[in-house]
């Protein structure tokens, strides 16, 4: 190849995610530009890929289709051995013939589905902590007297006088 850019359109569908040993998406569609830029001392892949995944809800076990776009960025560096250095950036040898981006590919879309598989149905449900969306900012309080201060100043609580006689058996 020579030192300049290199465009390419691709798509594919079940088979692609059938060929990959891999337990996360058994079915999906899918269409990826791939921008190839070449050097002399790297190669930089950008990945824009869109399309729908066949997932299976956590909560409800029906199967869903879940959009998704993901747009990543990969730079190869030619050195004497393979070896990834960063998520972003690999050595690669420089006699490497061929490189295959199906991996990336399937590790961008993989990447860019949610951690929680909720069928779009349920999703305007609140979660089981109570939290929605809007309301997960934290609202720190802050009082300038210390605790023991705080002991002091509030009423002794009123105490049951079943709890009362229990404690008096008890030799408190």
């Amino acid at each position: 190849m020579e030192d300049k850019q290199y465009d390419y359109d691709m798509e594919s569908g079940d088979a692609f995610f059938e060929e990959l040993e891999q337990d996360i998406v058994e079915k999906g569609y899918f269409k990826t530009h791939v921008q190839l830029t070449k050097s002399a001392t790297m190669i930089q892949i950008h990945f824009h890929t869109e399309g729908t995944v066949g997932l299976t809800c956590d909560r409800s076990l029906e199967p869903f289709e879940e959009p998704f776009i993901s747009d990543e960025k990969i730079i190869l560096k030619y050195g004497d051995r393979n070896e990834e250095l960063t998520d972003e950036i690999e050595i690669i040898n420089r006699n490497t013939p061929r490189i295959n981006i199906a991996r990336y590919i399937f590790e961008f879309i993989a990447l860019s589905l949610p951690f929680k598989k909720i069928h779009p149905s349920l999703r305007t449900e609140d979660d089981k902590n109570g939290l929605t969306e809007d309301e997960d900012e934290v609202v720190l309080v802050y009082s300038s007297q210390s605790d023991d201060e705080t002991d002091e100043d509030e009423p002794e609580e009123k105490i049951d006088p079943r709890w009362e006689a229990l404690k008096k058996l008890k030799g408190e």
